[in-house]
């Protein structure tokens, strides 16, 4: 067993965000229809309802082909959909990286990609949880022929509890005019983010 399954990680949710059910069996389906109405509410129109049960039940999807601890999709105005993803995922130690440090952690986020939009900024930061790192980026996903496609930006704490292992927040988004808001939002969650012993 990974040595962060000894404690209890917790994050707390904003109001807007529905969490993602990322262990156990589940129907998503029915799943992110009942997500979808507690969040647009019972008088909504059936196809704004279905639109967003269809986006969360893909991020659901999309989110548990990872594992992360906690996943989060954040609907301020449920009736524009999800305005971003924040996952929280662990990084445990092993053989070839022994220790989780945060120049590792570093390494890890702030590697430029050759789908790179801009370098990533990266800059030390102290949180409740531990020493950490955070880190903007942003990525060219799908691109033609020319490299043009739609901009993914990121921003990341790589964060150290424990020198076994370490902990990834991790929100990403494509409205680009929200950005601002979605740094600050990354901020506030890491600044939430607790470790205690288990039991």
């Amino acid at each position: 067993m990974p040595a962060y399954s000894d404690s209890t990680v917790l994050v707390q949710a904003p109001d807007d965000a529905v969490s993602l059910p990322v262990r156990g069996p589940v129907d998503l389906d029915v799943w992110a229809l009942d997500a979808a109405r507690r969040r647009l509410g019972a008088g909504a129109d059936a196809r704004l309802t279905e639109a967003l049960a269809v986006e969360l039940g893909e991020a659901a999807a999309d989110a548990r082909s990872r594992g992360p601890i906690v996943a989060l999709s954040y609907v301020p105005k449920p009736t524009l959909g999800e305005l971003a993803r924040v996952e929280l995922s662990p990084l445990v130690a092993d053989d070839t990286y022994p220790a989780v440090t945060v120049e590792l952690l570093h390494r890890y986020l702030a590697m430029p990609t050759d789908r790179s939009f801009r370098p990533p900024e990266a800059e030390r930061r102290a949180v409740p949880a531990g020493p950490a790192v955070r880190v903007r980026h942003a990525y060219v996903q799908e691109p033609d022929r020319d490299g043009t496609g739609t901009i993914l930006e990121t921003c990341a704490y790589g964060i150290c509890p424990d020198e076994k292992w370490g902990l990834v927040l991790l929100t990403s988004w494509r409205a680009l005019a929200h950005t601002d808001a979605l740094c600050a939002l990354t901020d506030s969650l890491a600044q939430t983010i607790t470790v205690r012993p288990a039991g």
